[in-house]
């Protein structure tokens, strides 16, 4: 049902990104207001670009969200705070936590809307650290942050 809500999200995204560029090309003056004009086949193209619009807007989540696993070693007390520290320098904020597993988002509502408040991050706790859930990009930069964080305060403590 998350994929199917995304899919809806992302095309929505799309039609209206591109309704907008049109809009203000056309006050602009840089292409014509009438349709027919714009396009080839004038109105009968739309429904093949919002076809288009739809095969993207549904493979785009597949790629554009993802689940890895992040090594950090320790018990969940010992590192519970690092982690949440971690994650609030990165400008998240803790949403919710329920036994082991902590659950954030973005603290600016503008970087939340840029991301059709697609911006919750999972940590989801594993034996050998955690699981992160999220926007590819985003589980990417903290997995690597996070391993980074911890070994390096691993290495001190030896």
């Amino acid at each position: 049902m998350k994929y199917i809500i995304r899919v809806i999200k992302y095309f929505v995204y799309i039609s209206l990104i591109m309704t907008l560029i049109l809009v203000v090309l056309a006050a602009a003056g840089f292409i014509s207001k009438d349709i027919n004009v714009i396009f080839r086949d004038g109105y009968r193209s739309l429904w093949k670009i919002g076809a288009m619009f739809l095969a993207v807007a549904a493979v785009y989540p597949r790629f554009g969200f993802t689940k890895r696993g992040a090594i950090i070693l320790g018990e969940y007390k010992d590192i519970r705070d690092g982690v949440v520290d971690f994650m609030k320098d990165r400008n998240y904020v803790l949403e919710k936590e329920e036994g082991e597993n902590l659950y954030f988002r973005q603290k600016s509502v503008l970087n939340r809307a840029t991301r059709m408040f697609e911006d919750r991050i999972s940590l989801t706790r594993d034996l050998s650290g955690f699981y992160v859930e999220g926007l590819t990009k985003d589980v990417t930069r903290l997995v690597y942050g996070l391993e980074y964080k911890f070994k390096e305060g691993e290495e001190e403590t030896q």
